[in-house]
């Protein structure tokens, strides 16, 4: 059973990443796994104070086994994310004893700008075949104004329908 989840917290682990040989003539798939320390800041005398706030495992499986091992080095402790996805409940056992947590099945994972000192992009070129954007406007080339008529002249009118 999981639920949908949507949360903001720090990594609180160093991120590793797992590789799973595919079934088949499937090829690898990599796994991402790394704990998140959600909180809950709630306003108290002037101050937030965390409440309620908990530890999870994040998870992130993709296709891509290059893609994932350089998340590696994109993600860091103490690095604030946002991460959506679904929440699990897991059980095992270990050492003959019961366990059992909640996960993250991470559908998307945002890092965000909390102490970030520097972003790099790597370069992409385009694809054969593939079409590029057109570019984008410089500095001295005008956009033309909106005038107030033509907004009135496309007025929404709620007797007409599409």
């Amino acid at each position: 059973m999981s639920t949908r989840f949507s949360g903001v917290g720090n990594i609180g682990s160093d991120p590793e990443v797992k590789v799973f040989s595919g079934e088949e003539n499937q090829p690898p798939v990599a796994l991402l796994r790394f704990n998140v320390r959600f909180d809950n800041p709630v306003p108290s005398n002037g101050e937030l104070v965390d409440r309620g706030g908990f530890w999870a495992n994040v998870v992130r499986w993709h296709p891509d086994v290059e893609t994932a091992e350089k998340w590696i080095r994109l993600y860091q402790r103490g690095m604030r994310v946002m991460v959506d996805g679904r929440m699990e409940y897991r059980e095992w056992e270990k050492d003959g004893e019961p366990r059992d947590a909640f996960q993250v099945r991470a559908s998307h994972i945002g890092i965000l700008p909390h102490r970030l000192v520097k972003v790099e992009m790597e370069e992409r070129s385009p694809a054969s075949g593939q079409q590029t954007l057109g570019e984008l406007p410089q500095e001295d080339d005008e956009i033309p104004e909106s005038s107030t008529d033509q907004a009135a002249d496309h007025s929404f009118d709620e007797e007409s329908s599409p």
